[in-house]
């Protein structure tokens, strides 16, 4: 992939989540660094020290089962030797990828990566306190709603007519009282 065809936008499109974690799989990767992807897991194997857990981890069996009945990644995980499932990495990972690599390209795509996960960043942040208004909006109008059938209930209160007690025409003698 020509670097000046990536973009932020395509980037994020290859950001997974798994584990609660944002990560982007070793293929995705080497693809963007412009590497094979056996060339980016020995680079990683040779500085194995720079890639702790939080920035690098091995799928599971069926983590990559998962993976491969999603249509997005489908193509690029089904040929994959199933002894050697995908590593992921975080954007702490990714970016010490470009390190490791030690080429232009991999500055230029390190920086872009980083700025894909900060906009996915700002856009959750965004989405989160659009959902807290929306929430506090609901609660108000949902006050309201019980003000105004409360109000409405008053009315029609105030609309029937009392009940009187209507008296008897003529006379009444003490007789017919008993």
């Amino acid at each position: 992939m020509n670097p000046a065809t990536i973009n932020t936008e395509i980037i994020i499109h290859r950001i997974l989540i798994i584990r609660g974690h944002k990560v982007m799989l070793d293929a995705e990767l080497a693809e963007l660094y412009g590497v094979t992807t056996k060339a980016l897991n020995q680079a990683v194997k040779r500085n194995v020290q720079r890639f702790p857990d939080d920035f690098m981890f091995r799928l599971n069996g069926a983590e990559v089962e998962e993976l491969n009945r999603s249509q997005t990644v489908t193509g690029s995980q089904k040929h994959r030797d199933p002894r050697f499932p995908p590593f992921a990495f975080t954007e702490h990972g990714a970016l010490m990828l470009g390190n490791v690599l030690r080429s232009d390209r991999a500055v230029e795509v390190s920086l872009m990566i980083v700025r894909a996960f900060v906009q996915l960043r700002e856009a959750l942040s965004t989405h989160k306190e659009l959902s807290a208004k929306l929430e506090a909006l609901e609660r108000k109008v949902g006050s309201h709603d019980q003000a105004i059938a409360g109000l409405i209930s008053a009315i029609r209160q105030l609309m029937t007519p009392p009940e009187t007690k209507k008296r008897s025409i003529g006379f009444i003698s003490e007789q017919s009282e008993k």
